[in-house]
């Protein structure tokens, strides 16, 4: 008797913690690859102590207990409480960068090293240097704009 409480234990807490990483803490595995070893374990000393013919019953009865769990939860619609009911709406300034072009000259507003805020026509930008470090207040120009990034070198005066 005490053979059979910590088989089925095995199993059924193996289950449950494959369900905790699926509803719970998605994306960790540690929980889920838990609940997998717990059920291996339990099912296989299952085929060690009771034999072959019992063996094969506890695996498919739990597999078929896993999926029955599954297809409650899909119908009792315990699911919907984990998913997005709203819809985001919230849309990308794609006019942001349309003030900048090539060769147009600002105003380091923080240390560029190699990353830093630039002012362009009195409004501020995230730039990259060509490599170098810029000190802030230097002058600078823009050299190359490639989607959302900005690259400039500094103006040096002879």
């Amino acid at each position: 008797m005490g053979d059979w409480i910590s088989i089925v234990l095995l199993i059924v807490i193996g289950i449950v913690l494959i369900y905790f990483e699926l509803l719970l803490v998605p994306g960790t595995t540690i929980v889920g690859l838990v609940g997998v070893v717990l059920c291996v374990v339990g099912i296989y000393l299952t085929y060690e102590k009771h034999g072959d013919a019992t063996g094969n019953w506890v695996l498919a009865g739990s597999v078929v207990l896993s999926l029955i769990g599954l297809f409650y939860s899909f119908r009792a619609k315990s699911w919907e409480k984990f998913s997005l009911k709203t819809s985001n709406r919230s849309k990308v300034n794609e006019n942001y960068f349309s003030d900048i072009s090539i060769g147009i000259e600002g105003v380091a507003l923080s240390d560029l090293k190699p990353i830093g805020k630039a002012d362009f026509k009195n409004k501020a930008y995230e730039v990259r240097s060509n490599g170098g470090h810029i000190s802030s207040g230097s002058q600078i120009r823009v050299t190359k704009v490639s989607g959302n990034r900005i690259v400039v070198e500094l103006i040096t005066t002879n």
